[in-house]
């Protein structure tokens, strides 16, 4: 069978047409592609790592972190208090470092091993100086110890005589010679037990005796109560019999709301 275009010669010129058109969009996207490798940015540049890399393996070392060191201004600020030939078992508890495990039985005395700080020396009951020594304690963290045995930042800003009794964060902190697990510095809910040196003595009699002038209102400072029992005689004798029985029992304090003395 004859090819389609010896077949119809009429449409030979169409046939090369196409041909042609094929031949220049084939032509120009050849081009294009040679223009684009060309104009590209690594094309004539050298790579930004050595030549060497490209076939050897990368050897990185591990990163060894430094060794943990004291410096002179914090072994001053806890070598200062620390005392010098002592005996370990009576050091400052910031004046040595304890293996404290938390599997001991509550309240019971348990024995830990210590060694004292770096720049701290102490001795044995022998009169040997020890790197090691044996510290024995009750088994309890921090935050439950004695109230007597922790000292707390008192706020002064919360009410003693509201009702129910009001609480505020304090942070406590457990003094040198008391030996716990744990931090030695924790938040505790305290309840508000401040005073600001009113007496309740002076009070009740200033209430029995100059109550219906107001002087009792006026010691504890609540002026305009004070004021009101002024101009009003002690609300004609009933408020100064009233305010003599608050102040008694204890429900009628300061104004600024601390406890009595």
């Amino acid at each position: 069978m004859a090819p389609l275009c010896q077949i119809w010669r009429p449409d030979r010129g169409r046939c090369f047409k196409t041909y042609g058109i094929i031949f220049v969009l084939f032509t120009d996207l050849v081009l294009q592609s040679v223009t684009g490798y060309l104009s590209s940015p690594h094309v004539g540049k050298e790579p930004p790592y050595p030549r060497e890399s490209q076939h050897a393996p990368v050897i990185t070392s591990p990163v060894v972190p430094a060794a943990a060191s004291v410096s002179p201004s914090d072994e001053e600020s806890y070598t200062f208090g620390c005392p010098s030939g002592g005996l370990c078992q009576r050091l400052p508890a910031n004046c040595m470092l304890c293996n404290f495990q938390h599997n001991c039985t509550y309240a019971k005395a348990t024995s830990f091993t210590c060694k004292p700080r770096k720049g701290v020396h102490c001795i044995g009951e022998s009169g040997q100086q020890q790197a090691n020594f044996s510290l024995s304690i009750s088994c309890r963290f921090c935050w439950q110890l004695d109230p007597s045995q922790y000292r707390c930042f008192n706020s002064t800003s919360c009410m003693t005589v509201s009702c129910p009794r009001r609480r505020y964060n304090a942070t406590c902190d457990v003094l040198d010679h008391v030996h716990c697990l744990g931090r030695r510095s924790f938040q505790k809910r305290l309840y508000c037990n401040w005073t600001g040196g009113y007496k309740w003595s002076t009070s009740l009699a200033l209430s029995i005796t100059l109550g219906g002038f107001g002087a009792d209102r006026f010691y504890l400072g609540q002026w305009r109560e004070g004021l009101g029992k002024l101009f009003s005689f002690g609300g004609l004798g009933i408020w100064t019999l009233i305010d003599v029985l608050l102040i008694g029992v204890g429900y009628v304090g300061p104004a600024d709301g601390s406890l009595y003395i």
